[in-house]
């Protein structure tokens, strides 16, 4: 297919109305969301001028949403999953209004700072499941592989403009004005969001408590033929490979000697191939073939990853981090749309949000058990043998692609538990 083609196939898809008001105001938040997450971390370190507690931090950031995820997917299926939306949208609006009246003020402390941050982390833990499976209700079934894939460049597109934007901001103006900034940045999607025109929502009433839903979805998911499988690989490469990102400063540094500089360049390079990656699985003209595409990605990032690790020449090293940046966002996307297509309606809020959970905790579970292992055995050890356990997982599953595949044409009935 030609680019002109796969274009067009990315305008069809933007052209459905409530899509591309969904994606004119996400664009806005996000490249506010990235800009906040710049900002919080300077705040922290000018309060404490310690490492610990960007840890803390940064923790504060992840921890809430592993544990809530589960709880938002099982909301998500029983809810309006837009009101949901709209409701957490404005409580992190208001997070963000709160830390810049703190900071302006000049009231900000660390434990408040923590505190501010667990809330969104918390809030961000109920929304992220309605999000993922809000998408299917913006497109028609054939644009949906296109629509996820547009999803991710516009991610990985604000990853790059909202810190760019923060570090001006706070060198003309101050860390307070990225909060101000954040904060309008979700006018401009709530009023996307209230544009929106969907149907009400089906969501079944459910006599289940929520912790026998959350078990339900963990059982559909686990027994599904295709969904279990592919959620197991893709857990086990976020442990185990994807935590090279976090890893990133200290190969710079230790590694290859290159400092500041060669940190920003492979961190750079990695999100270029995680845009072309994007780019590439949006311009597909369907889900032909996708279950495959997404074990031979997965297969990639290890190979990639393994290679990254084993380096110790820079320049290979940055070719490595844009292959594994595009076999990382082509996997991950390709599995939320594989997911999206096999999922019973009943169960996609719940299995979605193990999705969220296993890309949100997973690294972070990963990088902490590999930062402590580097401390006796040096960075490479520890991330070789990462890579070469999601290595030998991906290959197995490789093997049984065209099984896995057929298994996830159509979706399995959620009374099939």
């Amino acid at each position: 297919m030609s680019i002109l083609a796969g274009l067009g196939n990315i305008s069809r898809t933007l052209a459905h109305r409530d899509f591309g008001v969904y994606v004119a105001g996400n664009s806005v938040s996000l490249i506010g969301t990235w800009m906040q997450r710049i900002g919080v971390g300077w705040l922290a370190w000018e309060l404490s001028h310690s490492g610990a507690v960007l840890g803390l931090v940064a923790f504060a950031d992840l921890f809430p949403g592993v544990l809530i995820g589960p709880f938002g997917g099982a909301l998500a299926d029983r809810a309006d999953r837009l009101r949901v939306i709209k409701v957490a949208q404005t409580l992190i609006m208001l997070q963000a209004l709160a830390l810049f009246v703190l900071t302006a003020s000049g009231a900000i402390t660390v434990p408040l700072l923590v505190a501010l941050v667990l809330a969104q982390g918390a809030v961000i833990g109920f929304n992220q499941p309605a999000r993922l499976a809000l998408i299917p209700s913006l497109v028609p079934r054939p644009h949906l592989a296109t629509a996820v894939a547009i999803n991710s460049i516009v991610f990985n597109t604000a990853r790059f403009i909202g810190p760019a934007l923060a570090g001006v901001v706070i060198v003309a103006l101050d860390v307070s004005a990225v909060f101000a900034l954040n904060a309008l940045s979700f006018l401009g999607f709530l009023f996307a969001l209230s544009r929106l025109r969907l149907p009400p929502s089906a969501a079944p009433r459910s006599r289940r408590s929520m912790l026998g839903a959350i078990a339900d979805g963990l059982r559909y998911a686990l027994r599904h033929p295709g969904i279990g499988p592919i959620l197991v690989l893709q857990a086990v490469l976020a442990v185990c490979a994807r935590p090279f990102v976090e890893l990133l400063p200290g190969f710079a540094a230790e590694i290859f000697g290159r400092g500041a500089p060669g940190l920003a360049l492979l961190s750079s390079t990695i999100g270029i191939g995680a845009i072309v990656g994007g780019l590439w699985l949006a311009q597909r003209p369907g889900q032909t073939g996708l279950p495959r595409i997404v074990l031979a990605t997965s297969v990639l990032t290890a190979l990639t990853v393994l290679a990254f690790a084993l380096c110790r020449w820079f320049w290979p090293a940055v070719a490595c981090v844009a292959l594994a940046g595009f076999a990382m966002v082509v996997a991950g996307a390709g599995t939320q749309t594989v997911l999206q297509t096999a999922v019973d309606e009943d169960m996609r809020g719940r299995v979605l949000s193990l999705f969220g959970l296993i890309f949100r905790g997973g690294p972070a579970l990963g990088a902490l058990a590999m930062g402590a292992a580097s401390e006796a055995l040096g960075l490479q050890a520890p991330l070789t043998a990462g890579a070469l356990i999601g290595l030998v997982a991906a290959l197995l599953l490789w093997r049984r692609r065209d099984a896995i595949g057929r298994s996830l044409g159509a979706p399995m009935p959620a009374s099939a538990e």
